[in-house]
């Protein structure tokens, strides 16, 4: 009923102990589906506190406070994070409804995470010299461009 992983009974030996601690090193399928469970109307679930990537490691959890961006090409949606990239096979659109609250859209292929944003800036192209908005977010040495389309609801959602 709790999910539990593993147990240990008294007098615990020292081998035992540290078997059960590798055993909870990695979550067992129901604590994954808890974490990583997406937001369903009468599933009695909140939005996900983790977002789960499979990588050559296996399956990574990246807790959502880490998250500086998502963006997407073609198929896939990159999820950068303080710890590194890796990829999704999950729409931007069902992220953006998940996550609105905690995400702002700057571009139809990119959400960013409103606690990273470190400010806005207006740049020039080098080819048409035509002025555009950038974001500059917080451990991203890149600056990620707002479409012309939604800079009035980026503007609104960061107060600017």
């Amino acid at each position: 009923d709790v999910s539990a992983v593993g147990y240990l009974v008294k007098p615990v030996r020292p081998e035992a102990l540290a078997a059960a601690l590798k055993k909870a090193e990695r979550p067992n399928r129901v604590q994954l589906a808890a974490l990583t469970r997406p937001a369903m109307p009468g599933n009695g679930a909140g939005p996900r506190s983790h977002i789960s990537a499979r990588t050559r490691k296996g399956i990574e959890l990246i807790p959502l406070e880490q998250v500086i961006f998502f963006i997407a090409d073609h198929k896939y949606v990159t999820l950068r994070h303080e710890g590194g990239e890796v990829l999704l096979d999950e729409p931007l659109k069902a992220l953006e409804d998940e996550f609105g609250e905690r995400f702002v859209r700057i571009h139809r292929n990119c959400l960013i995470a409103r606690h990273a944003v470190k400010g806005v800036a207006r740049a020039t192209t080098g080819e048409d010299g035509e002025a555009h908005w950038v974001v500059m977010l917080d451990g991203v040495p890149e600056q990620l461009p707002v479409s012309r389309r939604q800079w009035p609801s980026v503007k609104e959602a960061l107060g600017v």
